[in-house]
């Protein structure tokens, strides 16, 4: 079975909606994991809306080598761990565009964390593509282009599925991103490069096209490759993202576990 095959011998639904807050977009990405694990979800593409800003950080990194919590605070900004590894990023409602795949096992079955980053992705690749934007994956886990990186990916097998989520960068604030990530200033200040925004070429300043748009070219590209049928969040779903944002992913002990 090609590649192609594998995606296409599931039934794919679509989840979009309106802005959730960074607890409950972590909660949730956990709870359809373990849903699609069990068989109770099919295999679904999930685009996140932001109602907050929000560092968020990988499961194994240390939340004070990473993150300035004095500056996040002064801006605002929440700071979250997610379920999977990877490095820490900052994201901001309107400015970015994140997506979450949860899929059964099978569909990278035989093939390496690196591989399987690069297949799951590979949709976004061609899409971007038929933009114009002379974009490539960049192992591992980076979609890039000629001007610079567009975003980065995250991934986890567990509960009987695997969850691959991605952010690309629309719009950014160069001089935010440093103030707030710790790593980011290490890079600044070992490349010798003055601003973020060298090392960042976002979305719209590749386009110039709203980010709307981009996203709605995101799905319909999906869609024709592997197939694609609307769906939603079911209430259980959402009550139970809701208490586990308040009871994991809101937590200190949770967010703080590697201090």
């Amino acid at each position: 079975m090609n590649g192609r095959e594998r995606w296409r011998s599931y039934r794919w639904q679509l989840i979009t909606g309106e802005p959730l807050d960074p607890p409950l977009q972590m909660a949730l990405d956990e709870v359809l994991t373990r849903r699609v694990g069990t068989g109770a979800r099919a295999p679904t593409l999930r685009f996140w809306e932001w109602s907050a800003p929000a560092v968020v950080i990988g499961r194994f990194q240390s939340l004070r080598n990473e993150v300035d919590l004095e500056e996040a605070a002064r801006h605002g900004i929440t700071v979250v761990r997610r379920i999977t590894g990877g490095g820490a990023m900052l994201t901001e409602p309107g400015r970015v565009i994140t997506y979450s795949i949860y899929a059964p096992p099978e569909l990278v079955a035989g093939m390496s964390f690196q591989e399987s980053y690069a297949f799951l992705d590979a949709w976004v690749v061609e899409a971007l593509r038929s933009l114009g934007i002379d974009a490539w994956y960049q192992p591992i886990n980076d979609i890039t282009s000629a001007q610079g990186k567009i975003g980065g990916a995250a991934q986890a097998r567990r509960y009987g599925a695997v969850l691959h989520h991605t952010t690309m960068a629309y719009d950014i604030d160069p001089e935010k991103v440093p103030r707030v990530i710790r790593i980011g200033r290490e890079k600044l200040s070992d490349k010798g490069i003055p601003s973020a925004a060298r090392r960042v070429a976002p979305l719209r300043q590749q386009t110039n096209l709203p980010r709307e748009t981009i996203q709605e070219h995101l799905i319909r590209t999906f869609a024709d490759r592997h197939g694609l049928e609307e769906g939603s969040l079911h209430p259980d779903e959402i009550e139970e993202a809701r208490e586990l944002a308040r009871t994991k992913f809101s937590s200190w002990e949770w967010t703080a576990i590697l201090p």
